[in-house]
């Protein structure tokens, strides 16, 4: 279970104080749980303060009930979580099969390797041996981010806006992707997303806007009253569900 205690996140620009993040409390404990809300909420910066890519200013976050508040990003992926960024990194001469390995954190057969990349829908014999260079397309890259992400197993993996920059066909197929996720995996997936489809997959749905937590519940309480919604971060979502 993942658990966030009076977080705060404030930076300081031309000699002012700017809040992004304001007390943000919440418990994740469910397997499937989306974020959401409108652009510059502080969605984003709340999934890098979990992973441990940027610390708060206040507050506390548990991981299975032990503090992992100053913990690096490293000494955080090592007590199981794992991070997907919005834009996959590449890495010239690393190969796909090289990659998983890595992440399984052990020296897997190719036929191993070749199953992570058949749970995301991909053709091992033609990715196996690829370099994670600029021949692959975004949904390419994203799906063997999560065939990583997959091979490491661990209990909390964080998507960061998942279908940023991917075109409708790949973003069908992630889709079918995540919903498999969902019936697979054993720890929780955390998506920071707008696409409804996604939060329709979701257990669980969070709703930030101005660096706070608006609403949180299912999705069969939260989804409806999202798109329904005619206040103003409500709206800036819908125009992204468009």
């Amino acid at each position: 279970m993942l658990e966030l205690k009076n977080v705060s996140y404030q930076v300081t620009e031309e000699n002012s104080d700017i809040e992004i993040l304001k007390n943000i409390n919440l418990k994740i404990e469910d397997h499937f749980v989306a974020i959401t809300g409108p652009n510059g909420g502080g969605k984003s910066t709340l999934a890098k303060i979990i992973a441990g890519i940027i610390q708060p200013t206040e507050g506390q976050i548990l991981l299975d009930g032990e503090d992992i508040t100053n913990l690096s990003i490293t000494e955080r992926a090592n007590k199981g979580v794992s991070f997907a960024f919005q834009q996959p990194v590449r890495f010239k001469g690393l190969t796909v099969k090289d990659l998983i390995r890595m992440a399984a954190g052990k020296d897997i057969t190719v036929q191993e390797a070749c199953g992570y990349l058949a749970e995301v829908g991909l053709c091992a014999k033609d990715y196996i041996d690829r370099e994670l260079n600029a021949s692959l397309s975004g949904g390419e890259l994203k799906r063997i981010e999560i065939a990583m992400i997959i091979a490491r197993g661990t209990k909390l993996s964080i998507f960061d806006e998942p279908e940023a920059g991917i075109d409708l066909w790949s973003f069908n197929n992630l889709i079918q992707v995540f919903e498999n996720m969902h019936k697979s995996i054993h720890g929780s997936i955390l998506i920071i997303s707008h696409q409804e489809r996604i939060l329709d997959t979701a257990d669980k749905i969070v709703v930030v806007a101005n660096g706070e937590i608006k609403d949180y519940g299912s999705k069969k309480d939260i989804l409806p009253s999202l798109l329904a919604a005619p206040d103003a971060a409500c709206k800036t979502l819908m125009d992204k569900l468009v």
